[in-house]
């Protein structure tokens, strides 16, 4: 059986049960949120050695993709992102963000385009050296394309801009979703001049550490999936991962803007990895690498970005996705923009905790205190918790 077929397999059967309907091909859809029905733009979970994608987006009542020819008035702007955060005006100088996935996206440039015209942000393009698409093996021929993972790439730039503005954006394709190829891209993407940070919003089952995730003096980070306490999710139960949780982040009068609560979707659990050293007094009661180290806006109803999807099937304008999908390009932007990624950046929010937004409600999950419920100091869904600047980065 193929990619496609395995896929929509898994997307059918979560549908029949649902009773819900969704738009992009490779999408399931759940009613599971407590406002609104969401889509997953890849397959929830993926086939033995692959990875998945962890965006998800906000759906009609119906169980589809919410669409709009405008912004969402729901969504958050790069003006939310960077309040929320305390990143505005902050710059990096044109340090490059990496970001991988799976599969081509052809698309990419001209839905970055519209994004970024759109909240008057400066252009970033092939052209102007802002952008840069390439394969796996660094050239210009683009892999097969894939619906779900174009949304997650469009999420994936479009964080990464809303974060850090003035950001080099780097996107390297792998040419599908199996962890062989995710992981040579992640070697391409490190071997780059300007990289500080490589962003992965995929992941799946708990692996062995593999030293294509692991790059010294860079902020490599990933998202720790969206299904709640799980035990663990590679690459981000990797030891030397930063690992993202998410949160939900809510508009209000406060000085700041926004609180936020743990995300009931956010994953996180022990794995199966060694702690890391910079863990060994946080308090996880994990023996092993736990899930999350920090966190960002997640949860696609409140937090969501509103995400320019115009050239993908089953899309066709504006959109509003999370997930942890959306965190972890956050955080590497943060990364990118504090420059401070020597040796193993994971270990800085654990030094430097008073300099992010303590997250000290919410849960995952019924395991309790300290890895589904969010408390004062680490957590599983949030772990150290969100940027408060990029102090403790």
């Amino acid at each position: 059986m193929n990619r496609r077929a395995i896929f929509s397999g898994l997307a059918a059967a979560a549908l029949a049960a649902a009773g819900l309907s969704a738009v992009l091909p490779n999408a399931t859809a759940s009613s599971a949120h407590p406002i609104n029905p969401f889509v997953h733009a890849c397959a929830v979970k993926a086939a033995p050695g692959h990875a998945t994608c962890f965006a998800i987006g906000v759906a009609t009542a119906h169980g589809q993709l919410k669409v709009s020819t405008k912004p969402l008035a729901s969504a958050f702007t790069p003006t939310d992102i960077q309040k929320a955060y305390n990143l505005t005006g902050l710059q990096s100088g044109g340090a490059t963000v990496a970001i991988v996935d799976a599969y081509g996206y052809p698309g990419l440039a001209s839905d970055l385009a519209t994004f970024r015209s759109t909240y008057g942000l400066p252009a970033c393009t092939v052209g102007n050296g802002c952008l840069t698409i390439m394969n796996q093996n660094g050239g210009t021929q683009a892999p097969p394309t894939d619906s779900g993972w174009d949304i997650e790439q469009a999420l994936d730039v479009d964080a990464v801009s809303s974060a850090c503005p003035d950001c080099k954006i780097l996107v390297v394709q792998a040419t599908d979703n199996s962890w062989n190829n995710l992981g040579t891209a992640v070697n391409r993407a490190a071997m780059q001049s300007g990289v500080r940070a490589i962003s992965n919003s995929y992941g799946g089952g708990n692996m062995s550490n593999n030293s294509m995730w692991e790059h010294k003096n860079m902020a490599v980070t990933a998202s720790t999936g969206d299904s709640g306490f799980n035990g663990g999710s590679y690459p981000a139960s990797d030891t030397k991962v930063v690992a993202v949780g998410g949160t939900s982040v809510f508009r209000d009068t406060s000085r700041r803007g926004y609180h936020e609560t743990a995300w009931s979707g956010a994953g996180s659990g022990c794995g199966t990895n060694p702690q890391p050293a910079w863990q060994s007094g946080a308090g996880t009661t994990c023996s092993t690498k736990a899930s999350a180290d920090v966190s960002a806006a997640a949860d696609p109803n409140n937090g969501g970005l509103g995400i320019y999807c115009g050239s993908i099937s089953g899309c066709g304008g504006w959109a509003q996705y999370g997930g942890t999908s959306e965190a972890s390009p956050i955080i590497a932007s943060v990364y990118t923009l504090s420059g401070n990624v020597a040796k193993w950046p994971a270990k800085y929010p654990y030094k430097r905790a008073g300099h992010l937004y303590d997250v000290t409600s919410g849960s995952n999950g019924s395991c309790g205190i300290p890895v589904c419920q969010a408390r004062a100091g680490w957590d599983g869904p949030t772990g150290m918790g969100t940027p408060h600047g990029v102090a403790a980065f």
